[in-house]
């Protein structure tokens, strides 16, 4: 599983012309789901969004959690995230699980994330989407639970 944690001052998803989920401050994620992710996968990714410390304290060290932050949560499936460009110059989608076991997965991230007390908005799974956000930092991490 790979999650990029973009913090953000203000994001928003549209579909087809409808807002389907919106924060102020927090994250936006972008969720690849590969073949062999397993509970514990969305377990480690779920923890590790939760209690990285990404946010400034008073001396502007990055000292605190989202959730000591006060931030919410905006999910988006990501399948490209595990797009292959080693060989030729179209990327090769294998690496990224199948729809049918990809979003439900993806629905139980946002789930232990909800468990930890955060807020969490999401785009729709499969959609074309208008992601917009105004990054804070920018701060970019990447969390790869095979690593």
């Amino acid at each position: 599983m790979k999650v990029v944690i973009q913090r953000s001052k203000q994001a928003s998803v549209t579909v087809n012309g409808e807002v389907t989920g919106a924060i102020d401050k927090g994250y936006v994620l972008l969720v690849g789901i590969t073949h062999t992710d397993t509970d514990e996968d969305i377990a480690y990714c779920a923890k590790k969004v939760a209690e990285l410390r990404l946010w400034e304290d008073a001396e502007g060290k990055m000292n605190h959690s989202i959730l000591e932050a006060g931030g919410d949560i905006l999910s988006v499936s990501q399948f490209t995230l595990y797009g292959e460009t080693k060989k030729g110059r179209r990327p090769s989608f294998t690496g990224a699980a199948r729809p049918e076991q990809a979003k439900p997965l993806w629905e139980a991230f946002n789930e232990a994330l909800r468990a930890y007390g955060l807020r969490v908005e999401t785009g729709v799974f499969g959609a074309m989407m208008d992601v917009a956000l105004i990054n804070d930092g920018p701060v970019t991490i990447i969390i790869d639970s095979a690593k």
